[in-house]
């Protein structure tokens, strides 16, 4: 289990302790609970948390684009290892992403997603399919190089997306998924410097 797996793990675990400690507490004495309220879908999400999830659930799809084709062509392990990763980490935080939504009453896709520039990265619409991995060179260190460089910078969008989420979300579960993407991804881009470094890129 990745780190961001276990801690979304966590995150949904405490979720549901706490509705079992709600629940318990209704035969107290004192007010009782409406069983109505108890069962709506939470209200306290503003548009800020519904333009974070919309907008990061196709950049995620994006690089888990990325990713599958590093796991068949990039030469160094310790690469392939990342893009694994990758696919790990993104995969179930955009099952989590899409449930908000739903929950929320709120659409996937937003109107105008073809022309949302995610996180200012300077792909534009690349960021939403992956890049174009065509353009990719074969199997070898060329493709190690480009395939981080081109996830450094992926991975910078996303980062600015999740500050903007800090920043101005109000969903208690968003701003906790933003605040790990800003965690995990800082340091993956640390690492992939790092290996950029010793691959002469």
């Amino acid at each position: 289990m990745t780190r961001t797996t276990a801690r979304l793990a966590r995150l949904t675990g405490g979720l549901i302790a706490g509705a079992v400690v709600l629940t318990g507490c209704a035969g107290e004495d004192g007010p009782a609970v409406d069983a109505g309220r108890a069962t709506a879908p939470a209200e306290g999400f503003n548009d800020a948390d519904v333009a974070f999830a919309q907008g990061m659930i196709p950049h995620h799809e994006g690089a888990l684009t990325m990713a599958e084709v590093a796991v068949d062509r990039a030469q160094d392990p310790r690469v392939r290892d990342l893009a694994e990763r990758i696919e790990a980490g993104q995969d179930p935080e955009i099952d989590l992403m899409t449930g908000w939504l739903e929950q929320w009453g709120q659409p996937i896709a937003a109107d105008d997603t073809a022309g949302m520039d995610h996180g200012g990265s300077g792909h534009g619409d690349m960021d939403m399919d992956g890049m174009d991995m065509a353009d990719m060179p074969p199997a070898g260190a060329d493709f190690d190089r480009m395939w981080l460089q081109s996830m450094v910078e992926h991975h910078d969008g996303a980062v600015v997306m999740a500050g903007t989420e800090l920043e101005e979300g109000q969903d208690d579960e968003a701003v906790d998924l933003a605040r790990l993407i800003v965690e995990t991804q800082t340091q993956e881009i640390e690492e992939m410097q790092r290996l950029l470094d010793e691959l002469g890129g």
